[in-house]
């Protein structure tokens, strides 16, 4: 591909520069595949290389904003309040796993839940704490017609968007400054759990994260093999 030549790149602003690129492409009729492997040429012929990828690590609540956090929680008196946020950390789910659990999923006796079509269109079972167990048995006593296990007044389950409410808003009474929302406190458990000693392959099979690198390392497990150290772990919690 000939034009004429192009003056220095500091001459040219980035709107100018792409505008004068853009020209080039209509001139000399090239599609995107003809575009793409020219644009490969030039990073060769220029030694440029991609920068890193920054990966920024979750921000999290200093324990004393978490206790204060679970105080507001137990202050506001809804049973169904304390039990939905309790379980959003002690189980790591992410907030529409949450959402979507029915209440026939849940297995008192084995401490587990049946998670249907998580992230990734993917079934898994998630772990609750064994103190957990009887609060949670009274509760599905409580409300013996719920389809899911958390519902509305309407009998609807609650959708991801009134547990981030939800979750504002004890964070508010709480008078906690910094931003709170569901996600965080699956950061929250999974960085507890790392620092209590559980190895990468148990922390994926808690949290149902997933990748192909990871599946061979990972599919000798059962949830069996994890029970004890998640169970280990979270007796330590405070909230």
């Amino acid at each position: 591909m000939s034009d004429r030549t192009v003056g220095p790149p500091e001459r040219f602003d980035r709107l100018k520069l792409t505008a004068h690129v853009a020209r080039l492409i209509r001139r000399h009729r090239l599609d995107y595949a003809a575009f793409e492997a020219i644009c490969k040429a030039a990073r060769k012929e220029t030694g440029l290389r991609r920068p890193a990828r920054s990966r920024r690590l979750p921000r999290l609540l200093p324990e004393a904003s978490l206790r204060q956090f679970y105080d507001a929680v137990d202050q506001g008196g809804n049973l169904q309040h304390q039990i939905l946020l309790r379980l959003l950390f002690y189980t790591a789910l992410r907030v529409s796993e949450l959402a979507g659990i029915r209440a026939d999923a849940v297995d008192l006796a084995a401490g587990k839940i049946f998670i249907e079509r998580g992230k990734g269109d993917k079934d898994r079972y998630i772990l609750f704490p064994e103190s957990f167990r009887l609060t949670v048995k009274a509760y599905l006593a409580a409300h013996p017609d719920n389809v899911y296990l958390f519902e509305s007044r309407h009998r609807r389950p609650y959708s991801s968007r009134r547990i981030q409410q939800i979750v504002q808003e004890y964070a508010a009474r709480a008078g906690i400054t910094e931003h709170v929302h569901p996600h965080l406190f699956r950061h929250q458990m999974l960085t507890w759990l790392t620092a209590q000693g559980l190895p990468d392959s148990a922390i994926q099979l808690i949290s149902g994260h997933a990748s192909k690198k990871s599946l061979e390392v990972y599919q000798h497990l059962s949830l069996a093999d994890v029970q004890s150290g998640y169970q280990r772990a979270v007796r330590q919690l405070e909230v």
